[in-house]
């Protein structure tokens, strides 16, 4: 051996797949995740004390571009930093947090009679993941409970849900699942649920052809004393018991007929049983949601022309659709105030005089990820809320199945506006605010002001639900 120089490769992990001429979609993922690992090489790290002669052997062996070779003054691999992790240091680690079961949840009642009651907002991981665990166990579990419906993006590689699906299939019920085998590396871990699930008896289904099924649902249905009831979980976030520990995410659990209902036709439409679907109160994409933002927002516009109370509160993942970016602008043109809460990537400009003076752009990156999906329009005093699973790009808005639902309790909607939007607002402590030059300054509240962190703030909050 006269030298040894570390290196590391990224390859290229997209899959071309064309579901149209694929006979088996299963089989045809299953060999486009094999061929990952050959894919082409998109990065070459190395250290820069690597020498010429060898650095062009590898490049040739390698088929890299000289413009894909990074030359690193520092370690190439960075996940043995996570050693640092389990070191036993309290003052550099956050103090330990137990997700809590809200009040409404602790009754003796089973869940189905709670919800019957009132519509139950959950806003992990502040508040535990264990009420939806608990309302597929217990639909698995009850005999009055005919069928479960319910979609699949990124579930984990042991999964209490799916386990309860399993078991609801084991008790003779009707299990109806899409598995979204396109979930970008999470498809070996589907395939594998995918066919354990068949294996079951399970109706499996992988979606719609072109479309990627990225939205959070999950339907029951019960008999009762006066007929069939639907009850339906709709969420921001995945069914993934790790996930919601780390991830911020909010879901509702209810009983709303409408929303039943729409669920319905939601799966009729995802399982082939019907070729289209008319929606009472959900916002599907890709036929509707696009369309009907751009008519919210153009509600809003046409209140601060006539002098009503026009706002918009929106917080997502990413602003990146340039069609209803400008229509943002126009609303700010028009006098509305907008308020937008992005953590990732915001292609909006805010502050520019004549054109987006009307417009915040926060992003708030703290202890948990912030993933929900929350808008918000005044609508003259009428305010409207929705959740969902889509940020305003167009992949959500036109090549991806999502949906878009309304909060209706008003209890609901105001926890939704006073707590979880305005403090994020509020936050001066993890939120940094985008100048309408495309930088990120770090928030610092004024003298005397209090700080808040908005993610240790909804954490003592959940506790005082509970």
């Amino acid at each position: 051996i006269l030298e040894s120089h570390p290196f590391r490769v990224t390859r290229n992990a997209d899959m071309e797949i064309e579901e149209d001429e694929a006979s088996d979609l299963l089989e045809t993922i299953e060999a486009g995740v094999r061929q990952r690992r050959f894919g082409r090489v998109v990065r070459l790290e190395v250290q820069q004390d690597m020498p010429q002669f060898l650095l062009d052997l590898l490049k040739g062996h390698l088929n890299a571009e000289r413009s894909d070779i990074y030359q690193m003054n520092g370690p190439l691999g960075m996940s043995q930093f996570f050693d640092l992790a389990a070191l036993d240091v309290p003052p550099l680690k956050y103090t330990s947090f137990v997700p809590q079961q809200p009040a409404v949840l602790n009754q003796d009642d089973d869940l189905f009679s709670v919800m019957r009651k009132q519509d139950i907002l959950l806003y992990h991981p502040y508040d535990s993941f264990l009420p939806v665990i608990r309302y597929f166990r217990e639909a698995a579990l009850d005999p009055d409970v005919l069928a479960i419906k319910t979609t699949l993006y990124r579930v984990g590689s042991n999964s209490p849900i799916v386990n309860a699906l399993l078991e609801a299939r084991e008790h003779g019920k009707q299990v109806a699942v899409l598995v979204e085998l396109k979930a970008r590396f999470d498809e070996e871990n589907n395939i594998v649920w995918a066919r354990k699930l068949e294996a079951q008896g399970v109706h499996v289904v992988y979606g719609l052809l072109g479309l990627k099924t990225h939205c959070k649902v999950a339907l029951v249905v019960r008999r009762e004393a006066d007929g069939l009831r639907r009850y339906v979980h709709l969420s921001t976030g995945n069914y993934n018991a790790t996930t919601a520990r780390i991830y911020s995410d909010i879901g509702l659990l209810t009983s709303r007929p409408d929303l039943g209902i729409d669920a319905s036709e939601l799966f009729n439409r995802l399982t082939g049983f019907a070729p289209g679907a008319s929606y009472r109160k959900l916002l599907v994409a890709p036929e509707y949601l696009r369309k009907r933002f751009d008519q919210l927002i153009c509600r809003e516009i046409e209140h601060a022309r006539e002098g009503r109370d026009a706002r918009l509160i929106f917080k997502m993942n990413a602003l990146v659709d340039a069609k209803l970016i400008r229509r943002l602008y126009d609303a700010s043109m028009a006098g509305v105030r907008i308020d937008l809460l992005v953590r990732g990537v915001c292609c909006l400009r805010p502050g520019l005089k004549g054109l987006s003076e009307n417009i915040r752009v926060t992003s708030v990156v703290g202890r948990f990820l912030e993933h929900p999906r929350i808008y918000y329009f005044a609508n003259a005093g009428q305010p409207e809320i929705y959740l969902g699973s889509a940020d305003l790009m167009p992949r959500n808005l036109d090549r991806r199945v999502e949906t878009i639902f309304p909060v209706e309790d008003e209890a609901l909607k105001t926890r939704l506006l006073d707590e979880v939007l305005a403090i994020a607002m509020r936050d001066n402590v993890k939120a940094r605010e985008l100048l309408p030059d495309g930088t990120y300054v770090r928030i610092q509240p004024a003298d005397g002001e209090p700080l808040v962190d908005s993610q240790a703030w909804f954490m003592e909050r959940a506790r005082s639900y509970a």
